[in-house]
């Protein structure tokens, strides 16, 4: 039997446990830094198919790397799990670990085979907490040749946009005054906050057509009658590139700082965490995954000038700055519902959804053996950076 055949039968007969670990995740949703019950369940499965797990590494909690394999080319599968407040996994990730996990343990059964070291590496925190930043910061992606992860999307798409992000909590501090006693003894932090949305609707005609500014105010104040002294916001600035996102994120800054001046207000900025950066998918491991999951039977629609509109951001563009990464979409036939609507929520646990899960695992783990065997490609991946 040859390598992909065996590790399509190591897959299937992993497929009840898989799915059943998809819906457990689902059903159980946990936001970033916080997904203890997911990590623990995630490490148990990998465990018991035999890999060495490290629980709690780089000092996050609920970040893990599970390891097995001796091979020299060394191929990472980056599991997600966090949910998003409100809406639980609207974006799959539930969805994302069980790929990870039944790519890892397929690709485990060949892995000396065809001279592979596999591993899954549990990355928290993806919507909004950049867990990937810290454990590259950290050293986890260390040795690392090339890491792939697949996503849930309305369709399939191999070679997603994604932008580079930068998130940020903004708080004004005025002066609390009897609103219509004593009006002029306030220095009102809603009327700043105020000044620095409508700034920012004036900006919108001088940036780049691919830049985003989004945001949602956190605190408006306290009483109708009080002036309000303490307001917040938290926005999102995106943009192309690292570079460009610099240049609009210092825009958007000056904004708030408009509405610190305008009332007397004083404004402080907090950045979430590190930018995220654009996706640079690597043309030779994206080019391999898509022809396993052609193989598999997944439609690659040629989505043409749409594809530029359907952008996000992740945390998994660093690690492609990093070493050689794929991050796909695939299709679980959900619209009109699309990621990070409640609708989208209830899609992630569908049969649809739990063929994706098969699908998805097994295109990356034939992906990792192509690369593996491929000499020439391989010895491109393994060659210092």
């Amino acid at each position: 039997m040859d390598a992909k055949a065996a590790a399509r039968d190591h897959l299937e007969s992993r497929r009840q446990a898989l799915i059943a670990l998809s819906h457990r995740i689902h059903a159980h949703p946990e936001v970033g830094f916080e997904e203890e019950r997911a990590a623990g369940w995630l490490c148990d499965d990998l465990a018991a198919a035999g890999f060495t797990v490290t629980r709690g590494v780089a000092d996050l909690p609920t970040a893990f790397v599970a390891r097995a394999g001796s091979g020299p080319l060394h191929v990472a599968f980056c599991a997600e799990y966090d949910a998003l407040p409100g809406i639980g996994h609207a974006c799959g990730h539930n969805m994302i670990a069980a790929m990870a996990v039944g790519a890892a343990t397929a690709a485990a059964r060949v892995a000396d085979d065809v001279g592979l070291t596999v591993s899954v590496i549990g990355t928290p925190a993806e919507e909004g907490g950049g867990g990937k930043i810290l454990l590259l910061d950290r050293g986890i992606f260390a040795g690392v040749h090339a890491a792939m992860m697949v996503h849930p999307a309305p369709v399939d798409i191999v070679e997603q946009p994604f932008l580079a992000a930068a998130q940020f909590a903004a708080r004004y501090t005025g002066k609390e005054a009897h609103a219509s006693a004593f009006p002029e003894h306030g220095i009102n932090a809603a009327d700043a906050l105020t000044v620095a949305q409508t700034a920012i609707g004036c900006l919108r005609q001088h940036i780049r057509q691919s830049d985003r500014i989004h945001g949602i105010v956190t605190h408006g104040g306290d009483a109708p009658n009080v002036v309000p002294a303490h307001t917040a916001a938290h926005y999102i600035v995106r943009a192309k590139t690292l570079g460009e996102l610099g240049e609009v994120h210092a825009k958007v800054v000056r904004c708030f700082e408009a509405g610190a001046l305008a009332t007397g207000a004083t404004l402080e900025i907090a950045e979430d965490h590190p930018p995220y950066a654009e996706m640079k998918p690597d043309a030779d491991i994206a080019a391999a995954y898509r022809r396993n999951a052609t193989a598999l039977g997944r439609v690659l629609p040629d989505l043409g000038p749409m594809l530029e509109r359907l952008v996000g951001s992740t945390d998994m563009g660093n690690v492609s700055l990093a070493l050689p990464a794929i991050h796909p979409m695939i299709g679980i036939e959900s619209l009109p519902a699309v990621n990070h609507q409640p609708e989208f929520t209830a899609h992630c646990a569908t049969p649809v959804a739990d063929r994706a899960v098969m699908d998805g695992a097994l295109a990356m783990a034939w992906t990792a053996i192509d690369l593996a065997t491929d000499a020439a490609l391989a010895a491109r991946l393994r060659a210092p950076r």
